[in-house]
């Protein structure tokens, strides 16, 4: 396991990545283990569709099972695993290599703002305190970049540029840089905070981080995520999501607006445009024009 752990860092993939991966090869080391299975030689591909079958099983905490695209995952750095080892020669040959993953259905997003929803979000942290005026800005950031949580815990002060109106992100999702444009409303919030607040919070130990804790650490993508959600129930919407849900809203309502996916697709940080396509399905508005314009039941009587 150790080896193929420095396998993936001389590869260059992110703590994050490594560290996701490896979860998932332990976990069916995990399951060996229960199973007296410790030799990896001994492992065949029938064995694999029983790990298989208990991952299709497997319920949380909360009683819910894991999601198709989990259960893929899994599966599919259990079949990189072996092919390495056999790579390696360190086994005869992958038992995996045949192991059908189970389909990904092509799912939508479970909810999306609309426009005035979101304004009531951005509306309740209290600007009047440091920390209502910090969620403030890390909201408005949120909701016009569309950046993920990781993302957005790790930029830096050098990372905002105001006169081209852009965000720089350094090494996000697939160790990939890219710049994304801001809004001015946005960029106004992180200044309110930076003059205001940001010093209040700052350490020695802060370094030039541009959202901190009270303490002048970073945040933590689990904070961010409760603070979202926090947010949102206090609006009285009742809908699931806490920070990814700004990035569905913002691609939806921009694309809905007239935008390009190929554009959007740039500023989400899609590596592949099938994950940008969804919000073609998600943006009914079109749909909804020609709609009333044709369906006999919405026409006009002349």
């Amino acid at each position: 396991m150790v080896e193929h752990t420095d396998r993936l860092r001389i590869r260059n993939y992110s703590e994050a990545t490594i560290k996701k991966r490896i979860t998932y090869v332990r976990g069916f080391a995990i399951w060996c283990q229960d199973r007296d299975l410790t030799c990896v030689i001994h492992i065949t591909k029938p064995i694999l569709e029983s790990y298989q079958r208990h991952l299709y099983r497997y319920r949380k905490s909360n009683g819910q099972p894991l999601s198709w695209g989990s259960q893929h995952l899994a599966l599919k750095e259990i079949r990189t695993y072996f092919a390495w080892l056999a790579k390696m020669n360190h086994i005869a040959f992958s038992p995996a290599a045949d192991l059908e993953l189970p389909r990904q259905p092509k799912t939508l997003p479970k909810a999306i703002l609309t426009a005035d929803e979101v304004e009531q979000v951005l509306a309740g942290p209290d600007t009047r305190t440091p920390i209502g005026l910090r969620d403030r800005a890390i909201l408005e950031t949120f909701y016009s970049t569309g950046i993920r949580r990781s993302e957005l815990c790790a930029l830096r002060l050098d990372e905002i540029h105001v006169e081209r109106r852009a965000l720089f992100i350094d090494r996000g999702k697939g160790q990939k840089d890219r710049y994304i444009p801001i809004g001015t409303r946005a960029l106004l919030w992180i200044a309110r905070y930076v003059d205001g607040v940001r010093d209040k919070f700052s350490t020695p130990k802060s370094d030039n981080t541009l959202f901190l804790t009270i303490h002048g650490t970073e945040l933590e993508p689990d904070t961010i995520t409760e603070y979202g959600r926090r947010y949102i129930q206090a609006a009285g919407i009742d809908k699931p999501g806490a920070c990814h849900i700004y990035r569905h809203t913002m691609a939806t309502l921009m694309h809905e607006n007239g935008a390009d996916l190929t554009l959007i697709q740039q500023i989400l940080g899609h590596a592949k445009s099938d994950t940008t396509q969804i919000y073609a399905r998600t943006s009914i508005r079109r749909l909804q024009e020609i709609h009333d314009k044709t369906h006999p039941a919405e026409r006009e009587e002349d």
